[in-house]
C-alpha cells in the first residue's frame, strides 16, 4: 500500500501540553485517595527470641515490633521464624506447635474446665536414611486459623483475654496462646530410667522444649461509617434509615397527676462502633407540657455536676462464665460481672410545647479486647439507657432501663480508602449485634 495518500490530522482544539503530568505519593488539593495498596504499608522487622534453659536451642519469631514483652499476632497472622540448634547430635525429630488454652474456674461453686485449643503443628525435620544429621537452623511458617472446633461446634478464634470476679460466688477465666519448638532425642534417655516408665509418667527425658506465650489480637472494623447527625424538625428529630429508633415509655406515678412520657432513643442503625471514636445518639421526650415540666429535674443534664444524674446513657460490658452449661429449676448456672466502659454527655437540641430533645456522644474508655463468645465464656457490650429518680417512692415517674446490644471494633471505618486493602486482609467485620445468642442475659445482669 502506498503511503503518499495518508490522511492528515487536524490540530486539536483543546490546549496542548509540553510535558507529561507529575505524580505525588499524597493527594493534591482537589484529589482524593480511593485505596492504598497494603504492600506499601510498613512491616515489622524485629525478632523475638526465646532460649532453652541450657541455651542449646532457640526459638526465633520474626516480623515483630521491637521491645515487646511478648509476640503479637492478628487475624490470620503468620507465626513465622526459625528453630536454632547449637547441638544437632542425637536428634530424631524437630516440630513446632501452636496452641491455645481456655480455662474457666468458679470460685466457691467448685466448677472448673480446662480446654486445649489445637491450632497448627508442623514437623520441621525427621531423621531418616536421607537426612541423618539435623540442620542447625530450621525455618517454619504457620498461619493462624480464624476458627477452631470444640465438642463438635465451630467458634471464631477468641482474643487473648483474662477476667475475674472477686467475691462469692466468683470466677476466673482466661484465654492464652503459645508457640513451642520440641526437639526430640529419644536415644538420650539414660539407661537407669526405663523408657516405658518415663512415658507412663509423662516425662520426655532428653527432649528439649522451647515455648513462649503470645498475644492474639484480631482486628475488626465497621462495615459502614457513622452516619451524619439527624436534622431537627417541628416535633423532634427527622428520622432516617441510617438511624434506628428505640421507643420506651416512662410511666407516671398515679398520684403525681402527670401523663406518661414517650421516649425516642436514636442510635446508628448498624450499632457497630470503633472504640477510638465516640458513639453519637439523639433522644426525645414527648408528653404534655405539665409532664415535661415535672420531669425536668430528672431529665438529662448538659453539664458535669457532682450529684447523681437521674437520666444516664452508658456503655456497659458484661463478662459471663458458665462452667456447667446447665439450668437448675429453670435458672441458668452462669456467673457474670458488668463494668461501665463509657458515659454519655448531653447537649440540648431543642424543645417545644410537648417535646424536648437532646443530642450527645458516649466517650469509650480504652479497651483492648472486643466482644466474643466461646464455649462457656463470653464478653458482650450494650448501651444502657436509664431514668432512675433519687427517691422512687416520692418521684412522679417510675424508673426505666433499656439495654441495647452493640459491638465494638478495634479500627474505624476507612473513610478515604487508606488501609482498605490491609483491612480486607488483616481485619474483619464483626457480625450484627442481633446475632448475640443470648440477648436476655443483658436483662438478667443489668
Amino acid at each position: 500500500m502506498s503511503t503518499a495518500s495518508l490522511p492528515t490530522y487536524a490540530v486539536p482544539l483543546g490546549p496542548t501540553f509540553s510535558r507529561t503530568p507529575s505524580y505525588s505519593a499524597e493527594p493534591g488539593l482537589y484529589e482524593q485517595r480511593l485505596a492504598l495498596n497494603a504492600r506499601s504499608l510498613p512491616q515489622y522487622t524485629g525478632n523475638f527470641v526465646k532460649s532453652s534453659k541450657s541455651g542449646d536451642a532457640k526459638l526465633c519469631l520474626t516480623a515483630q515490633q521491637d521491645n515487646l514483652d511478648l509476640p503479637v499476632y492478628g487475624m490470620t497472622g503468620v507465626v513465622k521464624g526459625s528453630v536454632q540448634l547449637a547441638k544437632t547430635d542425637n536428634i530424631s525429630t524437630v516440630e513446632v506447635k501452636v496452641e491455645g488454652r481456655l480455662q474457666l474456674k468458679e470460685i466457691a461453686e467448685g466448677g472448673h474446665t480446662d480446654h486445649k485449643i489445637r491450632l497448627e503443628t508442623a514437623l520441621l525435620w525427621i531423621k531418616d536414611a536421607n537426612n541423618p544429621v539435623c540442620p542447625p537452623t530450621l525455618h517454619f511458617s504457620l498461619t493462624l486459623p480464624t476458627t477452631f472446633q470444640h465438642e463438635g461446634r465451630s467458634y471464631p478464634l477468641p482474643p487473648s483475654h483474662s477476667v475475674k470476679l472477686e467475691g462469692l460466688p466468683g470466677f476466673y477465666a482466661t484465654i492464652d496462646y503459645s508457640v513451642s519448638a520440641i526437639i526430640n532425642k529419644p536415644h538420650s534417655v539414660p539407661s537407669i530410667v526405663p523408657l516405658v516408665k518415663s512415658k507412663k509418667l509423662g516425662i520426655n527425658v532428653g527432649n528439649t522444649t522451647v515455648s513462649t506465650p503470645f498475644i492474639y489480637y484480631p482486628r475488626t472494623h465497621p462495615a459502614v461509617p457513622i452516619p451524619s447527625p439527624l436534622a431537627r424538625g417541628e416535633g423532634g428529630f427527622l428520622e432516617r434509615p441510617e438511624w434506628r429508633v428505640y421507643r420506651s415509655v416512662l410511666k407516671a406515678n398515679s398520684k403525681a397527676g402527670a401523663q406518661d412520657i414517650n421516649v425516642k432513643f436514636y442510635l446508628p442503625a448498624s450499632r457497630i462502633f470503633c472504640t477510638s471514636q465516640p458513639i453519637p445518639f439523639h433522644i426525645t421526650f414527648e408528653s404534655s407540657a405539665y409532664s415535661l415540666a415535672v420531669f425536668l429535674p430528672y431529665g438529662p443534664t448538659t453539664g458535669t455536676t457532682g450529684k447523681l444524674r437521674a437520666t444516664r446513657i452508658q456503655l456497659m460490658r458484661q463478662s459471663t462464665v458458665d462452667v456447667r452449661g446447665t439450668e437448675i429449676q429453670g435458672t441458668k448456672t452462669d456467673i457474670w460481672r458488668v463494668d461501665p466502659i463509657g458515659e454519655a454527655k448531653f447537649r440540648h437540641a431543642g424543645d417545644g410545647a410537648t417535646w424536648s430533645s437532646f443530642s450527645g456522644e458516649i466517650e469509650i474508655e480504652p479497651v483492648r479486647v472486643m466482644g466474643f463468645a466461646v464455649a462457656g465464656f463470653s464478653v458482650k457490650d450494650c448501651i444502657l439507657l436509664t431514668v432512675t429518680p433519687p427517691d422512687v417512692t416520692k418521684a412522679a415517674f417510675v424508673n426505666i432501663r433499656e439495654a441495647i446490644p452493640v459491638r465494638l471494633t478495634t479500627d474505624p471505618f476507612p473513610q478515604d480508602g487508606r488501609g482498605m486493602a490491609l483491612a480486607r486482609r488483616s481485619a474483619s467485620i464483626p457480625p450484627s449485634p442481633e446475632d448475640y445468642s443470648d440477648n436476655d442475659s443483658f436483662a438478667r445482669a443489668l
